[in-house]
């Protein structure tokens, strides 16, 4: 196996360019598994883990830019004040050695339905940032993953950042599993309020062959949540929210749940986080009490 090893971002989009079957290895996290498993045996690896570009995050444009290869740990502690969604979803990642290492980058390239980033991505409406010799393009991650664990990326692209407005409204992220950490989501839900367009945003993971709004969802709450005006919300709210979600799932049996249980969950934590969402929103009305 070849190990190609690039100082900069244009030597690895070289690199990648002249070997499209190379795989991007950053972290390791879901690479080394699969190659330890023997269920992936690529002809070269190409390492990032010297591309500084890749570890940085800043600001483009009035939003947030996290260079592909920035770990979880540093997204929950650099940034977590202002993407409070992802922050939530990273600290589920596995354990602090697989924090320090893995990455949203590497998430979206192994584009699993489980993933535990996507759900918060999708609810945040970010934009993945994808470059080649060619140029740069930016794809919404709602349009990101194709398949299980296929994405739109195409032999000699690399995933270079994520882009997320800062948080304007309250943001949740709730994970099943068996247990609370080192576990792969059975289900996970994410939300994010967002007050200047009087909309919800909404992701579903681990239920569907690839992560998912529930576009449905989120429109019904568009006519049925008083911005101006904050009220405690209904329990048939709540309900219908959380059934509407679980409609936006295509769920499967397998060993770590059935479809079934699979839908009821989305359910449940789509009223949990909504509740937890809307009540810190309306922190401080008497008509939230």
């Amino acid at each position: 196996m070849e190990f190609l090893r690039p100082a900069s971002l244009a030597d690895a989009l070289a690199a990648k360019a002249a070997n499209p079957g190379a795989v991007p290895i950053a972290g390791g996290t879901d690479v080394m598994v699969e190659l330890n498993f023997d269920h992936r045996r690529p002809e070269s690896l190409l390492d990032l883990g010297r591309v500084a570009e890749l570890h940085e995050h800043g600001t483009d444009g009035g939003r947030i830019r996290i260079g592909a290869a920035v770990p979880y740990a540093r997204i929950i502690t650099e940034l977590g004040t202002q993407l409070p969604g992802l922050a939530m979803a990273a600290r589920t990642v596995g354990s602090p050695q697989i924090r320090n290492r893995g990455s949203v980058g590497g998430n979206l390239g192994a584009a699993s339905p489980a993933g535990d980033s996507h759900p918060a991505l999708l609810a945040a409406d970010a934009d993945v940032e994808i470059a080649s010799i060619r140029g740069t393009r930016v794809v919404a991650a709602k349009d990101f993953y194709t398949g299980v664990k296929r994405n739109v990326l195409k032999p000699d692209e690399l995933i270079t950042a994520v882009l997320l407005a800062p948080a304007t409204g309250p943001q949740q992220f709730s994970k099943i599993g068996t247990r609370n950490a080192m576990v792969i989501a059975v289900a996970a839900f994410g939300l994010a309020l967002h007050p200047s367009e009087k909309r919800v945003g909404t992701g579903v993971g681990s239920a569907a062959p690839t992560p998912r709004r529930a576009l449905d969802a989120e429109e019904f709450l568009a006519g049925e949540l008083d911005w101006d005006s904050p009220r405690a919300l209904t329990d048939s709210v709540k309900r219908r929210f959380g059934e509407l979600v679980a409609s936006a799932a295509s769920p499967i049996d397998d060993v770590r749940g059935s479809a079934a249980y699979r839908r009821h969950a989305l359910s449940v934590m789509a009223r949990r986080t909504l509740t937890w969402a809307w009540s810190e929103y309306c922190e401080g009305s008497a008509k939230c009490a």
